[in-house]
């Protein structure tokens, strides 16, 4: 895919924000866009943007920048206009406070967008769940659990939540978590437990929930006309936080080379990641890549692997169609290397078509 302008760029996540349920945010990517061609203050912050502004996510960036101001505290300018729930005041409201604050606060927001955003969308932990109990069925073994690109690890709590899925739920109706989401096509048929011997996870910054600023921060990328996101972001946070949930700082490569050589050998090992595959290197994901599928080729019936995955079905299937929902989750299981599409859905699982 060619790098798009910075234009382009704006325009092109603004859809996907308008798709996904965030209008305000939408409307903001909009007016980066705007500002950006009329030569005003968003060309002068990132006009000589030196990246891919696709990559880099820059408008979620610039978006999280400015939604930080509002949770802290920063800004009470820019808290009466931004989203009360999800309702907020005309954008030609809006617009020229967030101008304002922006072009007063230009190193801040400089300085805040060095650093890529961060997500742990909560509702793909839907996809973990019916991976995890697909290999608990098969395999009928405690599960090894790596993942990948963790972030603050909040999906690595997967079974403390509570799921509604409409036609089926699961886990404790009294957890302070539950997710929701509109399932089509057939319920999971669950195993009698889904046993997690342990669970480890790596990220290249990985966040600590446990300081405030960093939770701060981490949540500032969750949209802000989204009361539903950030309310769930708030308690899967607290769970991590209660249960140490700890994520490894690490090169994700060079933590699963040194995870599988260790792995054990009465167990299944699972390694996960959702939303990840698409950022590094060409040549990082080819090195994971061969490295799972040659330890998927020592992988014995005492020992198996699996790779279970929730990413864009052209990462790894060149020939497929564009996605309407636009993610599938899927996995490869050894010894045998055979392949499973469990689901399919849309990068913040809100409707899943199940097969």
């Amino acid at each position: 895919m060619p790098q798009p302008t910075l234009n382009e760029h704006f325009t092109e996540q603004a859809g996907w924000c308008a798709e996904l349920g965030s209008p305000f945010t939408a409307e903001l990517l909009r007016a980066f866009g705007t500002s950006l061609e009329t030569g005003g203050v968003i060309r002068t912050l990132v006009g000589d943007w030196a990246g891919n502004p696709r990559a880099d996510a820059l408008g979620l960036r610039l978006a999280g920048a400015l939604h930080h101001a509002v949770l802290s505290g920063a800004s009470p300018d820019l808290q009466s206009v931004y989203p009360a729930g999800d309702t907020y005041p005309d954008f030609e409201t809006v617009w020229p406070v967030v101008e304002a604050y922006l072009a007063a606060n230009a190193d801040r927001e400089t300085d805040f967008i060095q650093s890529p955003p961060q997500t742990n969308e909560t509702r793909r932990a839907f996809m973990l769940l019916i991976g995890l109990n697909a290999v608990s069925k098969q395999f009928g073994k405690p599960i090894h659990f790596l993942e990948l690109g963790a972030s603050a690890g909040l999906n690595q709590n997967f079974d403390a939540f509570y799921y509604d899925a409409g036609s089926w739920q699961w886990g404790d109706q009294a957890s302070p978590m539950t997710v929701t989401t509109n399932w089509n096509g057939p319920a999971p048929e669950f195993a009698n437990s889904i046993s997690i011997r342990d669970r480890k996870a790596c990220d290249q910054n990985p966040l600590d929930l446990s300081d405030e600023a960093t939770r701060l921060r981490l949540k500032s990328y969750v949209w802000p006309d989204q009361p539903e996101r950030l309310a769930r972001f708030d308690a899967a946070a607290d769970i991590a936080v209660s249960r140490g949930t700890m994520v490894e700082k690490a090169d994700a490569a060079d933590w699963l080379e040194q995870e599988l050589t260790t792995r054990p050998d009465d167990a299944v090992t699972v390694i996960f990641h959702s939303v990840f595959f698409q950022y590094p290197p060409l040549e990082t994901r080819q090195r994971m890549t061969d490295l799972i599928e040659a330890a998927g080729a020592s992988a014995t019936d005492d020992a198996p692997l699996v790779w279970l995955r929730y990413e864009p079905e052209l990462l790894w299937n060149r020939q497929a169609p564009p996605l309407a929902l636009g993610m599938t989750c899927d996995l490869r299981t050894w010894p045998g290397d055979n392949h499973k599409i469990l689901a399919r859905s849309d990068g913040h699982v809100r409707n899943v078509e199940a097969l």
